[in-house]
């Protein structure tokens, strides 16, 4: 058996809701054995991290969902503004705003960072679990 296939043999399910608990752009945060997990629907799909910054350890998944803020530049390359972009969710931890793509879980701005990705999945039945 090779090293993937026997950890995840070795991983756990455990039971974070009802799907319908999520909505898009919403996220559940669970204790999965002796770990924290981030359960979030982003464009209608479901993804996992754990509840720990890159950075320093902090409670990531409890941090602002905000859309990524875009610099808005001129003719000229000189930037004249900001905006949201909602078709790029992100997460801020509480701690020290570092601050990761929701979809890929790779910070904005250095992305060989990134959170620790949890498999989950939803079944026909609606519920929604992780493996840990």
């Amino acid at each position: 058996m090779s090293d993937a296939a026997a950890s995840a043999a070795e991983r756990q399910q455990w039971y974070v809701g009802p799907s319908a608990d999520i909505p898009d752009n919403g996220r559940v945060v669970v204790e999965a054995g002796d770990k924290t997990i981030g359960v979030f629907r982003v464009d209608g799909a479901l993804v996992a991290y754990e509840n720990r910054c890159a950075h320093m350890g902090g409670p990531v998944c409890q941090g602002l969902m905000v859309p990524r803020v875009r610099e808005v530049m001129d003719d000229q390359g000189r930037m004249i503004g900001s905006e949201f972009d909602p078709s790029e969710m992100h997460i801020a931890c509480p701690w020290h705003g570092y601050e990761y793509n929701l979809k890929t879980g790779r910070h904005a701005g250095r992305t060989g960072i990134r959170l620790r990705s949890v498999p989950v999945e939803e079944n026909d039945a609606g519920d929604v679990y992780v493996h840990v």
